[in-house]
């Protein structure tokens, strides 16, 4: 007698799950899949580059620059060990204030480089917009995809993702996190690509400052939803270690063809507000805390612009 094995392994799940889901999000796995696709053919042309030795500087403030992100996650995490909670008016503020001074450096030390790059590079305003907005679109396609197909769970909807029951929570708001980090570190490599510390400077500065709220909120999140204070700590400092991880692959976004440089600003200007958009700013509004988390974007914003201007 056959005796057919009708088991199948957990990655088989995953897999038939995930197909599942594209079928049923075409859009978003069309946008996911478009935004690899670039990204992989701008890391494969810069990768030849930096065998040649052409982009250790970058790679190096780079790296720097998502370190310090890393070093300032770390910190705001460490008051977690103490704390188990905060007025939510207080951290709808703060967070807050992250997220304009994010969609002020998007605005500032993304944006507005990229459109002098490419004004530079091309010889023409209009050129150089559509090269912008080219990249950003990009960076929504990316962050669109990866927020739709990655298993994650935030602390007030619950788990979403295709094969989410398969992860412990753990890694659940671990990947939560990352959708959140990536796009920072990005975002310093990209400014740091052409070595250029006008713009790499403040966008750093501001992005470690606004690390510091955003890695205590999420430290505390943790612990509100029953991890311990030493887990929470750890899973916040360890989602850091995306910042310096997205730089190098934000340097080796821009670091090839001329016109990769004003792309990759784009992107990673478009990944950061999506982010923004998408995650920081309904969670400061779900609270019924709309107007301080409102007062505490625009004093983020006002203090990104004051970075810029003072570091630019």
């Amino acid at each position: 007698m056959n005796i057919e094995l009708t088991q199948t392994s957990p990655a088989s799940h995953w897999f038939g799950a995930l197909r599942e889901h594209a079928r049923t999000h075409s859009f978003a796995a069309l946008g996911l899949g478009i935004g690899v696709v670039v990204v992989l053919v701008l890391l494969v042309q810069s990768l030849m580059l930096v065998l040649a030795g052409e982009t250790t500087l970058g790679i190096r403030y780079g790296l720097l620059g998502g370190l310090a992100g890393f070093t300032t996650t770390a910190l705001g995490a460490l008051p977690a060990l103490i704390l188990r909670g905060m007025p939510q008016r207080v951290e709808d503020s703060l967070l807050g204030m992250a997220a304009g001074m994010m969609l002020a450096a998007s605005a500032f030390s993304l944006l507005l480089p990229g459109l002098e790059a490419g004004t530079e590079i091309l010889g023409s305003k209009s050129y150089a917009a559509g090269v912008v907005v080219l990249g950003m679109a990009l960076g929504v396609l990316l962050m669109l995809g990866l927020d739709e197909f990655t298993p994650h769970e935030h602390d007030k909807t619950g788990p979403c993702g295709p094969g989410y029951e398969r992860c412990s929570r753990v890694w659940l708001f671990v990947f939560a996190i990352a959708l959140h980090n990536l796009p920072e570190g990005m975002a310093i490599g990209v400014s740091f690509s052409q070595s250029d510390m006008s713009v790499g400077l403040p966008l750093t500065t501001a992005i470690a400052l606004q690390d510091i709220p955003e890695g205590l909120a999420v430290a505390l999140a943790l612990r509100s939803a029953g991890f311990s204070s030493v887990t929470a700590v750890l899973v916040a400092i360890g989602s850091g270690l995306l910042e310096p991880v997205g730089a190098l692959l934000g340097v080796g976004l821009s670091s090839g063809l001329a016109v990769a440089y004003p792309i990759g600003l784009g992107l990673a200007a478009g990944a950061m507000i999506f982010v923004v958009s998408h995650e920081v700013i309904p969670e400061t509004h779900r609270n019924g805390h709309q107007t301080p988390a409102t007062l505490g974007l625009m004093a983020g914003f006002a203090l990104m612009m004051v970075l810029d201007t003072t570091l630019g």
